[in-house]
């Protein structure tokens, strides 16, 4: 699990770092609403934690501003304000849960990982998923492009529904890893790059227009034809 961590309180931003890094899961800390913002952006995450009260704006607009701008990433919103019209507010503007401070670490953790498996849980899917003339049946295990079967291993077929859930997201290598290994961090490998790299032997033959692309910086993405 990636997690976003939109927090200007050091101390309560190492507790929470410590503890969720304890667990496996992948940290982002973001000091501010405006960093918190351009962070979410990337796609990179799971579930976001934000705090209410920022140096910069408020835990409320940094939930509606990402919400009006399409992005459903689950949010917790972290305050030491605590009255019901506070948590009433926090909702109406797109949160999705609620936790007040002081709080113990393993609520925190359980209900980050209950929004998780929610959101998951209600994700649009399909047994058969196609983006172009690439199509993979998820039932049978079989990707085809242009009515050609194309053989991939089990990590290759992972990587590739991956990216085919979600055409056009850049995806990071530390995000592939996490979800195809379920690693939380690179550990000094390249083996995203060497999976990519057999990926797109097997599925952007020549004569065919490329559909796998890699966004120098960022990570890898699919892409339909006739989008950038």
């Amino acid at each position: 699990m990636n997690v976003l961590l939109v927090e200007d309180e050091p101390r309560v931003a190492d507790f929470i770092d410590r503890g969720l890094r304890a667990e496996n899961h992948g940290v982002t800390v973001a000091p501010s609403g405006a960093e918190g913002i351009e962070l979410a952006k990337t796609g990179e995450f799971d579930v976001i934690i934000l705090d209410l009260m920022l140096p910069d704006m408020h835990g409320y607009d940094v939930c509606q501003r990402l919400r009006l701008e399409g992005d459903y990433t689950p949010i917790l919103m972290l305050t030491a304000m605590d009255t019901l019209e506070d948590k009433i507010k926090g909702l109406r503007v797109g949160a999705d849960d609620y936790l007040a401070k002081p709080f113990d670490f393993d609520e925190l953790l359980a209900r980050i990982e209950a929004l998780v498996r929610r959101s998951h849980h209600f994700a649009p899917s399909s047994n058969v998923v196609q983006v172009a003339d690439l199509v993979l049946n998820r039932d049978l295990l079989e990707v085809k492009r242009g009515g050609e079967e194309i053989k991939l291993t089990a990590k290759e077929l992972a990587i590739l529904e991956l990216l085919m859930g979600a055409p056009g997201r850049v995806f990071s290598r530390t995000r592939i890893l996490n979800q195809v290994w379920g690693y939380s961090e690179d550990p000094l490998t390249n083996v995203v790059d060497v999976y990519i790299a057999r990926l797109r032997r097997k599925t952007d033959t020549p004569g065919r227009e490329p559909l796998l692309e890699t966004v120098r910086g960022h990570g890898y993405r699919l892409r339909a034809l006739g989008h950038s």
